[in-house]
């Protein structure tokens, strides 16, 4: 054992390094760009708390690579990047020198897919592919089961490339309709590798606490950019290119329209868009932050099975602080502003929707 490290931990400073650095994310409420309103600062450190909570879990306590476990990545209480009302994220630490058996049962949720990914979200803020599967590939029993191998070298079946640096696997399964369908269920697995973890070890612990400050860090900071970058266009949802999304961890059989939006008390958002071909799409709010809107108490995103067209086959969304009687209705969810995000899945083209603002 490291005796500078030995000393951190029995010191105590791994812990006050954390926190300082905690307190250091702070920052990021105070950018000049980040509204200073009551609602949005205390979001913003709600944000951060959510972030810290998620990042201690991925770090100190479910970190070891010999020993994976599919948990969830996002859910109502823990928002990152626009995370998608419809998915049933989960995630599992792994490293691109080892080999990991998946098992699953698909369930009749509408899409799945898995991604192996390089994250660098604690040092800059990237989470690029390093492989993928979806529905689209996946060989399924006729039980619905179905087993994965992943690992850098091929292997016969359903096989989901890894790199050297590969360090996640990230699951997304999304609804269509929440009342009718059921998510899978997926277990993981080392091949080949040790039966039972070692005691906690120090220098783990060090590491762990110095890489989930640093992802509390990085995250907050690069959304925050996202958000001023989306600023320079507002109410508009325009390509903004699909790289920076990728490097993010986007998943490829996606393409996201994200946008900024500002409304006085009195005005709506319209969005008109014609609607691909394509096994599923939805539109969703978020906050200044980047995080969804309260989904299970407000109306604040729609799909393509609870979407309704219009005659010509395609769709208004009408974003406002009360039902207008028209198109789709997103509900605000008491804010005036925020980002918000379309997605076409699976679409073999990407229409931009015309957006206008209006007086109701």
């Amino acid at each position: 054992m490291d005796d500078a490290t030995s000393q951190r931990i029995l010191t105590g400073e791994a812990w006050q390094d954390f926190c300082r650095t905690i307190g250091q994310a702070g920052n990021i409420l105070f950018r000049d760009a980040a509204p200073a309103t009551l609602l949005d600062r205390g979001e913003g450190i709600r944000y951060l708390s959510r972030l810290t909570r998620a990042f201690l879990e991925a770090s100190v306590e479910y970190a070891d690579p010999d020993f994976p476990a599919l948990r969830r990545l996002a859910h109502e209480t823990v928002k990152i990047g626009a995370d998608n009302p419809d998915n049933v994220y989960l995630s599992a630490s792994v490293a691109g020198d080892r080999d990991y058996l998946i098992r699953g049962r698909r369930g009749t949720i509408a899409y799945f897919s898995i991604g192996s990914k390089a994250n660098r979200y604690a040092i800059d803020g990237t989470m690029s592919s390093t492989g993928e599967l979806n529905d689209s590939t996946l060989e399924i029993r006729p039980d619905g089961t179905f087993e994965i191998i992943a690992s850098s070298t091929r292997k016969p079946g359903n096989w989901l490339p890894m790199a050297a640096d590969t360090t996640l696997l990230v699951v997304r399964q999304s609804y269509l309709d929440h009342e009718a369908e059921t998510p899978g269920s997926y277990t993981i697995e080392r091949l080949g590798g040790p039966k039972a973890p070692p005691p906690l070890q120090a220098p783990a612990l060090n590491d762990a606490l110095q890489k989930a400050a640093m992802g509390v860090m990085g995250t907050a900071f690069i959304f925050a950019q996202w958000t001023e970058l989306f600023m320079t266009r507002p109410n508009e949802l325009p390509d903004w290119g699909q790289e920076m999304f990728q490097r993010a961890g986007g998943d490829p059989d996606i393409f996201y329209l994200h946008g900024y939006w500002q409304l006085a008390p009195d005005e709506a958002w319209v969005i008109e868009t014609p609607v691909p071909d394509c096994p599923y799409w939805n539109f969703q709010l978020n906050n200044w932050w980047m995080e969804s809107l309260d989904y299970r108490f407000h109306r604040i995103w729609v799909n393509k099975h609870g979407a309704r067209p219009n005659p010509d086959g395609t769709v208004t969304l009408v974003v406002a602080a009360r039902d207008p009687g028209f198109g789709n209705w997103i509900d605000t969810a008491g804010h005036d502003r925020g980002t918000a995000l379309l997605r076409w899945v699976g679409a073999r083209s990407h229409p931009l929707p015309a957006c206008r603002i209006v007086k109701i």
